[in-house]
């Protein structure tokens, strides 16, 4: 998926979640969630690879399901450095997002490679 597509499902999934999780987690609009969805990719871009070697020998010992924390941290940072307008209540909610979030871009990548 190009960027442009994966940053706008992002924000899409992003409003949707919003709204299923409405106290625990808020967006305040469509262009906060894709504010929030750049600056997710900037961060994932920096930071995550670094995290994800140094918590290697985690992951590998939890067979990868640790990577879903990384994930959710990433995105409690990027809730951290968006501010008020994209909120998670607690990080178990980021945590929750984050394993979404990883289901609609596996099916959405899985079914890439049929067509």
């Amino acid at each position: 998926m190009g960027f442009l597509k994966k940053t706008i499902i992002n924000s899409l999934v992003f409003l949707a979640l919003a709204y299923l999780m409405a106290p625990e987690f808020y967006v305040r609009n469509f262009w906060t969630a894709l504010m929030a969805s750049f600056v997710l990719a900037i961060v994932n871009f920096l930071i995550k690879p670094i995290l994800s070697f140094l918590s290697f020998p985690i992951t590998l010992l939890t067979f990868g399901l640790f990577s879903l924390v990384i994930n959710g941290f990433m995105l409690y940072l990027t809730s951290w450095l968006v501010g008020s307008g994209f909120q998670f209540a607690n990080f178990g909610t980021a945590f929750v997002v984050a394993l979404i979030m990883s289901l609609v871009h596996y099916f959405l990548n899985r079914e890439n490679t049929y067509n």
